[in-house]
């Protein structure tokens, strides 16, 4: 093999499925306990804590102290990006009960992919600011324009605390159900923060699905002038 990244270490500590499926709950962004974590992946908590010490090892999650609990997260922004990447190119799971197969359709609808809205929700957000020219796609990332910034701003992003950040602005991250870019980056973050907060998007509980509310849908459509999700 030629000098360069190990790969075959990172592709072993996630082609394991209780350790996958330990790493897809934590793609909501969120700290969560071993304990959740071990009924996610349906193994005993000490199991699961051999995982999450040997996903802490490969870089792929970080522990911190909540309290006298031990909570896991996933190591970054980047982290995410390369699991939704996978899951772009991975065989489907089977759904084989109701509840599966309406998790399933509401993933696909809209989610968070650490930070940043991904589903068809995220995918026509991106594709709305596009149609408005407030983002511009170049190579797979997007170019805020000054169109753009006035509104988001307008909206409420904090456009340059977005640019001020440590990580890449405005990439595109391609959707595992889509198929097709969303806005990701600290500019995705800072969107989707946004949305939260005035309650135009909430986040369902057990899982890192989202859905639009009604003033969300209003807003949303009068501010971007096309329906989103």
């Amino acid at each position: 093999m030629d000098a360069g990244a190990d790969l075959a270490v990172v592709a072993g500590l996630i082609a394991n499925r209780p350790r996958a499926a330990m790493l897809d709950r934590m793609l909501d962004g969120d700290a969560h306990p071993a304990g959740d974590l071990a009924r996610q992946a349906g193994v005993a908590p000490s199991t699961a804590s051999g995982h999450l010490s040997e996903l802490a090892a490969g870089g792929l999650v970080t522990a911190e102290e909540v309290g006298r609990q031990r909570r896991y997260r996933l190591a970054g922004p980047h982290v995410a990006e390369v699991l939704e990447a996978l899951a772009s190119i991975a065989p489907e799971l089977p759904s084989t009960s109701l509840n599966q197969v309406t998790l399933a359709e509401q993933l696909r609808e809209g989610r968070t992919c650490y930070d940043h809205l991904a589903g068809r929700l995220g995918v026509s957000m991106t594709e709305a600011l596009v149609r408005r020219r407030a983002l511009a796609e170049i190579d797979g990332r997007f170019e805020l324009t000054q169109q753009g910034s006035r509104l988001l701003e307008g909206l409420g992003v904090d456009v340059a605390e977005a640019r001020s950040k440590r990580r890449a602005f405005a990439p595109g991250c391609l959707d595992w159900t889509e198929r097709r870019l969303h806005l990701a980056g600290s500019l995705g973050a800072a969107v989707t923060g946004r949305l939260l907060d005035v309650g135009w998007v909430v986040r369902r509980r057990g899982n890192r699905s989202v859905a639009v509310t009604p003033a969300g849908e209003s807003e949303l459509r009068a501010r971007l002038g096309t329906k989103v999700a």
